[in-house]
Order: C-alpha cells, then sequence, then structure tokens
C-alpha cells in the first residue's frame, strides 16, 4: 500500500506491526534504532523516533524480568517511551518505524497491565551517570534491575579545625594540639589539605590557624588542577589562578560559592563527592571538611602525616585523652598540692598556660559560652579554653561555627556531640561552685601543670 511521498519501507519493521513478546521487541526496536537516513528514508529531520527508541533501549535492555519490581519499572520505561513518541508524533507522520514502536508500545502496555498515567523513568541516559559526579558515578542508590543488587550509599567522614587549634579527625576523635607551623590535614589522592597555625599568646603553647592552602588535584575531564588560599584578612572568592570553577562550568564539578565577603567560603567538588568550607572569625581561620571514605583513604605509606586521618602526635597534644587542662588562676598550686599529698611522680611531656588571660575568669568565660553553645559537649570545653587561654571572645563565634559547619557536613546526627569520658551532661565544673568542680579533674589536671 502507497504511503505517499512521505512514505517508506524499511525492510524487518513491518514486524512491529503485530508485536513480538518482550525480547523480541527489544531486539527489533533496537534495530530500529540502527536505521539510518539512506537505510530507511525518515520524512523529516525533526522526527525523532530514533532518538526516543534508542533512550527506550538504553534504559531497559539491562532489566531482568525476573527480579521483583521488573513490572513496575518497566512500565515506567514503557510510558516514558510513549511520552517520547506522542512529542515527536506530528513530525512522524507516514514513518512506519513510528506506528510500528506505537502499536508495540500499546501491546506491550496491555501485557504487563500499565497504566497509562503514572510515574515515568529518565529516558536520557546521560542522567543515569553522570562523570562528574561521584555519587552518581559509584552510589546512585537503589536496586539494580540487572542484578538484583542494592547500592550501597556512600560512607561519608567529616574533618574540622577551629580555636586554638582543636581537631576533629575522620574517625571522630577531638583533640586539641600545638602543632605550631605547617601541618598536612589531608593529604590523599585526590585532595590536599595543608594549615599553618601560628602562637596566640606568649606562655601558652596554644596556636591558631592563620593561614589554609587547598589543593583539589587534577581528575580525568572533570578539573584540572585547583588551588585554594586564603590568610588572615584575605579570604577570596575564587582559586588562586582567579578562576570560581573547575572544568566545565555547566557541570559544576568543582565551583566556589561566597557565603559572607571575607568571612566564609565553600568549595563544592562534587566529581569528589566533597564539601569544604573555610572561614575567618576573629584573627583565625576555620576549616571544615567531608569526603567519601573510600577516596580519604587513597593514598600510600608516604601520605601517613595527615591530621585529619592519624591525628596529631602525641608529643603535638595539649590535651590529655580528650580534657583540656583548664589554665585557671590558682590551680596549678593546688594541683602541686594534690601532687604532694598522693606522691604523684608522673611528670608532663607537655605544658599548657598555666594562668588563665586576664580577659577571662571561669565563670565569665563559662558563661560567655552559653550564649551561643547549649550542650555542654567538648565544643563548649573547648570555647571556655580558649577564652581562658586568650581572652579573645571571638573564639566563642569560632566554636560556634564550627558546631554549625559539623551540623551541616557530618553524615551521623547522633555523633554531631562528642562529651568528655564519663560524662553525657554539662561538665561539673560548669554545673557545680567553680573549687568543687575543678577538684574533680585533678588527677588529669596534676599532670598538665607544673
Amino acid at each position: 500500500m502507497g504511503m505517499g511521498r512521505a512514505g517508506s519501507y524499511c525492510p524487518g519493521a513491518e514486524r512491529l506491526v503485530s508485536p513480538p513478546p518482550l525480547l523480541s521487541f527489544l531486539a527489533l526496536i533496537a534495530l530500529a534504532s540502527r536505521v539510518h537516513i539512506g537505510e530507511c528514508q525518515v520524512p523529516t529531520p525533526q522526527c525523532r523516533i530514533q532518538k526516543c527508541t534508542t533512550d527506550f533501549v538504553s534504559l531497559t535492555s539491562h532489566f531482568n524480568p525476573s527480579l521483583d519490581g521488573f513490572d513496575t519499572e518497566f512500565c515506567k520505561a514503557l510510558r516514558a517511551y510513549s511520552a517520547c513518541t506522542h512529542r515527536t508524533s506530528k513530525s512522524c507522520r507516514g514513518n512506519l518505524v513510528f506506528h510500528s514502536a506505537m502499536l508495540g508500545i500499546s501491546d506491550l502496555m496491555s501485557q504487563r497491565n500499565c497504566s497509562k498515567d503514572g510515574p515515568t523513568s529518565s529516558t536520557h541516559p546521560e542522567t543515569v551517570a553522570e562523570p562528574c559526579n561521584f555519587h552518581s558515578r559509584h552510589h546512585g542508590g537503589g536496586r539494580d534491575l540487572r542484578t538484583g543488587v542494592e547500592h550501597p550509599q556512600p560512607i561519608y567522614l567529616f574533618c574540622g579545625l577551629f580555636g586554638d587549634p582543636h581537631l576533629r579527625t575522620f574517625k571522630d576523635h577531638f583533640q586539641t594540639c600545638k602543632v605550631e607551623g605547617a601541618w598536612p590535614l589531608i593529604d590523599n589522592n585526590y585532595l590536599s589539605v595543608q594549615v599553618t597555625n601560628v602562637p596566640v599568646v606568649p606562655g601558652s603553647s596554644a596556636t591558631a590557624t592563620n593561614k589554609i592552602t587547598i589543593i583539589f588535584k587534577p581528575y580525568q575531564d572533570c578539573t584540572d588542577q585547583k588551588v585554594y588560599q586564603a590568610v588572615t584578612d584575605d579570604l577570596p572568592k575564587a582559586f588562586v589562578d582567579g578562576t570560581i570553577s573547575g572544568g566545565d562550568s555547566e557541570a559544576r564539578s568543582l565551583w566556589i560559592m561566597e557565603k559572607a565577603v571575607g568571612r566564609h567560603v565553600e568549595i563544592h567538588a562534587r566529581y569528589i563527592g566533597a564539601t569544604v568550607i573555610v572561614r575567618q572569625v576573629g584573627r583565625y581561620l576555620t576549616l571544615a571538611v567531608r569526603m567519601p571514605e573510600e577516596l580519604a583513604v587513597a593514598y600510600d605509606e608516604t601520605q601517613d602525616l595527615q591530621l585529619c586521618m592519624n591525628g596529631c602526635p602525641t608529643a603535638e597534644r595539649i590535651d590529655e585523652g580528650g580534657y583540656l587542662p583548664l589554665p585557671v588562676l590558682g590551680i596549678h598550686q593546688l594541683g602541686h598540692q594534690h601532687q604532694r599529698q598522693h606522691h604523684h611522680t608522673h611528670q608532663p611531656h607537655h605544658s599548657a598556660a598555666s594562668t588563665p588571660h586576664r580577659g577571662f575568669s571561669l565563670e565569665s568565660a563559662t558563661a560567655k559560652c552559653e550564649e551561643q553553645l547549649q550542650a555542654k559537649d567538648i565544643y563548649f570545653h573547648s570555647c571556655v579554653f580558649d577564652l581562658l587561654t586568650t581572652g579573645d571572645a571571638n573564639f566563642t563565634s569560632a566554636a560556634y561555627s564550627a558546631l554549625q559547619d559539623l551540623e551541616a557536613l557530618h553524615p551521623q546526627k547522633e555523633r554531631w556531640h562528642i562529651y568528655p569520658r564519663d560524662s553525657s551532661s554539662a561538665p561539673s565544673w560548669a554545673s557545680h561552685a567553680p573549687l568543687l568542680g575543678l577538684q574533680l579533674l585533678l588527677g588529669f589536671l596534676s599532670a598538665a601543670f607544673l
């Protein structure tokens, strides 16, 4: 039967008029999707039946009918295929492949009891796996209809640095360290982060961060190497080369967002699933990083000095197993008295500030930290320590900002708050008379002060 000037004859396509079973149908539309102009005349360039068919084949070719959930997913794909054919119907009048595909879709929807209305699958193959999106590339989630295996969600790790400085490692260990000078926080095959710390006040071993250097290493076609560097009073909104993104800007595989001018910057690296937050609070910088565990552990033995991964060396620790030696007026004398009474012979391997800064007493420092920090967790303890050590009220805001960044990036809410050992609520020195509370810490303090 003639089809007019727009008509054509494609060998094999007429076999779709009487729709075959599923496997035959997939094989035939796959054949149809390879038909080109010259092999089968397409009436106009706007007829996109080939694109509709190719997308459907790509979406369903790995489906396994024996697995639970097949019918639901296949119906979604059929509805998407049907919608695509309807969108191109005006341009495909007289196209035998188009009409055969429509008949085949109708028959399959009837066989599978698919409703015409309902959710549809994405028919764009490029949305199935984005090469510059870590989560899409490795852990899209959901169930693979080919294998029946559930895709695991990635495990993310968090590391933060703030204050004098206080470090929260990828393993959720909380430490307070000296680490004066330049130290690597992260150094793996994808990301390097180095911080520089300087002494805060004379007579104290406490330091704070005044410089951060972040290197995003080149990765396939997603980004070339990008370096970000911040120093006190210079928190740029671009990488050192002046750009604000890496790779294709439309793909948004790596980009910088300035949240507050000169005070708050976020860097999103989708290609490695990482987020970095840098802030300046007062005169010093804070840092928070979230990245997938499988990338964080991608390093060799030459890169083992990473504070985020392995914590601070013992000689650089100021805290004692999480306890901070509060530099409270007179407590070091009380500690010596405790030593004499109990004949302690343990000698400290480091020293912290032995007297508080004149700006705060224990009571006023506690009150100041309570203004922004509700839970009496280690962030609260760190705030009190910093105020007593430096007299700089900005460290209260630094602890609060660090807690905000933790809540934004840390994947496990139940682990946000860390309390000192044997304490699940407010520290004793914050809830009782200062002297009585401090006496509970004497065993620890006696080893921290000369």
